[in-house]
């Protein structure tokens, strides 16, 4: 690594990064990691936005989907206990010819 007969000053000073290039060395870390989490989730082409772009379409359509599936459930119960509530006051009122 470092011959024996070379000053501790010398060794420190070779360890050190001047800032830009420590800046240098962190942006190109994070494109090799960005460019790897990328291929590792298939979506290293030029398409990875377009395809996030369709996923993120697709998350909103399902929650869109979600939201009106929990509406309608909603509108149908409501509807059916206000019809069972009508049925039953024109029953006790002898509307619907219930016994005499």
């Amino acid at each position: 690594m470092t011959e024996p007969n070379q000053p501790p000053a010398l060794v420190e000073n070779m360890l050190l990064l001047r800032r830009e290039d420590f800046d240098d060395l962190l942006d190109r870390a994070a494109e090799r990691g960005a460019e790897r989490i990328l291929a590792h989730l298939g979506l290293e082409n030029g398409r990875a936005a377009k395809d996030i772009r369709e996923l993120r379409d697709l998350l909103d359509a399902w929650r869109d989907a979600r939201r009106t599936a929990w509406q309608t459930a909603v509108k149908v119960i409501t509807t059916g206990i206000l019809a069972a509530l009508l049925v039953g006051a024109a029953i006790k009122l002898k509307l619907m010819g219930g016994s005499q």
